[in-house]
């Protein structure tokens, strides 16, 4: 234990970092959530064992054949098939949509445009301009206080 007046520095404080320190890992549920991928849908090596750092990164900059084709057809977890159908995960579960979609049932979806789907999409636009006429007012109101201020 060291003390402030002490003339020998604190080890724990300047330590160099050295390689047997462990490598940070994530969980495969995380490390496939960050990818966009659904879990179940990975190679089985993929969901037993964890992810380092170093590893997520390669998958990121070169992914394998599994990842890019997974990607490309699905079957893709719920906020990816949102994204793709433009609307929420709730509006997902709005429409009873429960399972991750492969890419051709997305684009089934897309092409049947059920009510609940065109529904959930105008519902989505509509919060989203309303979004931007309040960011819109609150800029005009921040420009007028300001002005009044100067």
């Amino acid at each position: 234990m060291t003390t402030e007046n002490s003339d020998q520095p604190d080890t724990a404080q300047t330590a160099p970092t050295t390689k047997s320190r462990a490598s940070q890992t994530m969980k495969p549920f995380t490390a496939a959530k960050k990818l966009g991928v659904h879990l179940p849908a990975t190679p089985q090596e993929f969901q037993d064992a964890p992810v380092t750092r170093e590893q997520f990164a390669d998958l990121q900059s070169d992914p394998p054949e599994w990842l890019v084709e997974l990607r490309r057809t699905g079957p893709h977890p719920r906020p990816e098939v949102a994204r793709k159908l433009g609307i929420t995960i709730s509006g997902l579960a709005r429409g009873g949509v429960e399972d991750a979609l492969t890419t051709d049932e997305i684009q089934a979806l897309l092409e049947e445009m059920p009510f609940w789907l065109s529904q959930e999409r105008y519902n989505l636009a509509q919060v989203r301009d309303e979004e931007i006429r309040i960011r819109q007012r609150d800029e005009e109101r921040a420009a007028k206080r300001a002005a009044e201020g100067e």
